[in-house]
């Protein structure tokens, strides 16, 4: 046999067990999902149910939000933007229209807060960027003290302030 007769039957060889590999992925996909492509096939949805709401008293966890999610939710007013950082950070400049709880005091602001935020107000937390864990503490504060929607914005004031986005200074 020459070599490239022996190459020949080794591309014949990996082609056929390519194939096989690939109709056994395909029919075990298959079975695996039978009810949902034999009703999707038949034009019928599948029922499910609902994620359950946390229940009262029960923590859940505030989740991230890109720049993007946090521009949006800013442009329609649908959302009140908090700056978790110090108030000399705040007033060296903040996302314009947020509303300064630093971390460190939250507990003495709390009433205060709640006058401009309700509990059932959506919130976005921010600090100074990915490695600033003072925005997830304060959500985690706030999640605790009733409110639902809390938030985390990851990139935090230099992501806003770096992507050309509305900035003020001072209190």
């Amino acid at each position: 046999m020459t070599h490239t007769q022996n190459r020949s039957i080794g591309r014949k060889k990996l082609l056929t067990e390519m194939a096989v590999i690939f109709l056994a992925a395909t029919a075990f996909g298959i079975a695996w999902n039978h009810r949902l492509l034999v009703n999707a096939w038949s034009g019928k949805s599948i029922a499910t149910a609902p994620a359950p709401a946390p229940a009262a008293g029960e923590a859940s966890i505030p989740l991230p939000l890109g720049l993007q999610q946090v521009k949006e939710l800013y442009d329609r007013n649908e959302a009140i933007i908090v700056d978790a950082r110090d108030r000399a950070a705040f007033a060296e400049g903040h996302i314009k229209g947020a509303v300064s709880l630093p971390v460190g005091e939250v507990e003495g602001e709390l009433t205060r807060f709640r006058e401009k935020a309700p509990p059932t107000a959506t919130i976005v937390v921010y600090c100074n960027g990915y490695s600033c864990h003072d925005s997830r503490t304060l959500a985690d504060r706030l999640i605790g003290a009733g409110w639902r929607q809390v938030y985390v914005f990851e990139g935090g004031y230099p992501e806003w302030r770096d992507a050309g986005f509305p900035v003020a200074r001072g209190k």
